[in-house]
C-alpha cells in the first residue's frame, strides 16, 4: 500500500513539472510582423483588459491611457489605468536597452524586470508590489506579448507567489494614432 502512495505522489509530481511553460522568446523568432519595441511603444496607446483569479474568473476590468516616448535608447511608458470599480493607479516603466532586451524598471517593481525580444513577441519577467488587504505582497509576474499588426499588442501575464499561480491579466493595446 505503501508503495502505491510513492507511484502516485511521484506520478502527479511528474505532471505537475511536466505541465509547466517550455515556451521561449526563441519560438517566435519567425514570426511577423517584427515587434521594435521603439516602434510600437511610441506615441499615444490605450489599452483594456480583465484581471483573473487564479481559477479563471475575471474579478476587475480596466482601461488604460499610455504615454510612451524615447529618448537616447532609452523609453518611457506613462500609465494610468482606471479600473470598474473606480480605482485609478499609475505606473511609469523605464526600458533600457541591454543587448538582446531591455531592463525594465518602475516605481512598483522590486528590483530589475528583463525583456526580451523575438520576432512578433516581448517576453518581460519582474517583481510587482501590490498592497493586498493593507499589506504590500510581492508577485513574480511573467507578462508575454505579441504584435498582431502596427496597430495592435496582445498581452497575456500570469502572476505568482510562492510558484503558484494566483491570478493572471488578458489585455490588448492599441496604438491610438
Amino acid at each position: 500500500m505503501r508503495a502505491s502512495w510513492k507511484l502516485l505522489f511521484l506520478s502527479g509530481l511528474i505532471f505537475m513539472l511536466s505541465s509547466c511553460s517550455t515556451t521561449t522568446i526563441d519560438d517566435y523568432a519567425q514570426n511577423s510582423p517584427v515587434f521594435d519595441p521603439t516602434t510600437f511603444f511610441n506615441g499615444s496607446l490605450s489599452a483594456h483588459g480583465v484581471l483573473k483569479d487564479r481559477s479563471g474568473k475575471v474579478t476587475r476590468y480596466f482601461n488604460a491611457t499610455i504615454n510612451a516616448y524615447w529618448n537616447n535608447g532609452v523609453g518611457t511608458l506613462e500609465e494610468r489605468f482606471v479600473f470598474n470599480d473606480g480605482e485609478v493607479q499609475f505606473r511609469n516603466w523605464t526600458l533600457t536597452p541591454n543587448g538582446k532586451g531591455y531592463n525594465a524598471t518602475a516605481g512598483d517593481v522590486i528590483g530589475t524586470g528583463k525583456a526580451s525580444v523575438s520576432g512578433n513577441a516581448m517576453q518581460l519577467d519582474y517583481v510587482l508590489e501590490i498592497a493586498y488587504k493593507g499589506s504590500p505582497l510581492q508577485l513574480h509576474v511573467e507578462d508575454w506579448m505579441w504584435q498582431v499588426d502596427n496597430k495592435v499588442l496582445l498581452n497575456e501575464s500570469t502572476l505568482r507567489k510562492w510558484g503558484f499561480k494566483v491570478g493572471s491579466i488578458q489585455l490588448v493595446i492599441v496604438k491610438n494614432e
